[in-house]
């Protein structure tokens, strides 16, 4: 019987070996060529998880077989580091600028469940005294220009506004330094938005860019993830569905990435890159806009950098990025619970160079 555990255990440790190896291949190959990484890049932190689970075990039995799973954590440990950072950066905000981003969810306006949050998150930020915010999923219903106007009024009057605001919800880029030019970057054929704001800080001007890229898209978000796969009535038309919604979320956010990524090399400007990626650290998508740019949280971050708090797993979708002409001091997820994702803010510097 002994026997016969750890031959299954074995088995198990492999797989799970085999997926997270397989999940490191996610950032390099581009999921319109070969999506199958993509899912396991989307699932790193449970794979690597499942993987320090089967060392515990291995050790506690007396087993080298622990070193299957030590063996691929150690080669991508570099991964590792961009869900959670051990050790804690030097407080030091004095003289630097602050940058939120946020998915407000539409404040709400569509969930049942919960109350409508705007008042809520417009309270938060005019708390925080963020000098420049970042907002994806925003719903402006009815009067638009009254309740931008509304919202404006309950910041105190603080922040010059730029949006892309659609019938669904859209993007909004709110700065207290002047903005010395705005304007947007088309993700053709998808619902991929981005805007960038060029603000004047003293007197140097930053490009802040704004992103919400594809989502997945998904049809039954209104259950938790486990629940949707077990489900009785799920069939094997509906799993094969939900394997062509994130294949299509995956491909869409290859090609927006592409896209600003070649937007971004054109600016003369120092530039922050902020918003919901809808896409993992462990991403073709995260790979494409990060190459020459800086993660806040991987810089300055400290703990588990988780920004998703929604039905399906939690996960690190919302980012704030930068060049080496910026410097970042500090980086924080926000534990406020209005929306799901937490609100992420850095602070910055800039370097002269």
């Amino acid at each position: 019987m002994k026997k016969i555990f750890f031959r299954i255990l074995f088995f198990l440790n492999v797989v799970v070996a085999a997926a997270l190896a397989l999940s490191y291949l996610a950032p390099v190959i581009s999921p319109a060529r070969i999506a199958v990484p993509a899912y396991f890049g989307l699932a790193y932190p449970y794979l690597l998880l499942a993987n320090i689970a089967m060392v515990v075990v291995w050790a506690m039995c007396l087993k080298a077989e622990a070193f299957i799973s030590v063996a691929v954590i150690a080669v991508g440990i570099n991964h590792f580091t961009n869900y959670i950072k051990l050790s804690k950066t030097k407080d030091n905000k004095a003289g630097s600028f602050m940058v939120t981003s946020y998915n407000v969810k539409m404040f709400n306006q569509l969930d049942k469940r919960n109350a409508n949050s705007e008042s809520a998150i417009l309270r938060l930020l005019k708390e925080s005294n963020a000098d420049i915010v970042c907002l994806q999923e925003v719903l402006i219903t009815g009067n638009v220009a009254a309740k931008k106007h509304a919202m404006q009024s309950a910041l105190d009057w603080e922040y010059t506004m730029c949006d892309k605001l659609l019938k669904t919800s859209g993007i909004m880029i709110l700065s207290k330094y002047p903005v010395v030019g705005h304007g947007e970057v088309v993700h053709h054929e998808s619902s991929g938005l981005t805007i960038y704001a060029d603000v004047l800080i003293d007197s140097d001007t930053v490009r802040i860019y704004n992103n919400h890229l594809q989502s997945y898209r998904l049809k039954r978000m209104d259950r938790p993830f486990v629940e949707e796969i077990i489900a009785e009535d799920e069939t094997m038309n509906e799993v094969k569905k939900l394997w062509v919604s994130l294949k299509g979320g995956f491909v869409k956010r290859s090609q927006q990435a592409l896209t600003l990524k070649e937007h971004i090399n054109t600016s003369r400007h120092p530039v922050i890159v902020a918003g919901d990626f809808n896409d993992t650290p462990i991403s073709y998508t995260y790979r494409t806009i990060r190459k020459s740019l800086n993660d806040s949280f991987v810089n300055s971050g400290y703990g588990a950098g988780f920004t998703y708090r929604g039905n399906y797993p939690p996960n690190r979708i919302d980012y704030i990025l930068y060049d080496k002409r910026v410097s970042n001091s500090n980086f924080e997820v926000l534990k406020a619970r209005y929306s799901d994702h937490y609100p992420i803010t850095a602070w910055f510097r800039k370097t002269g160079k």
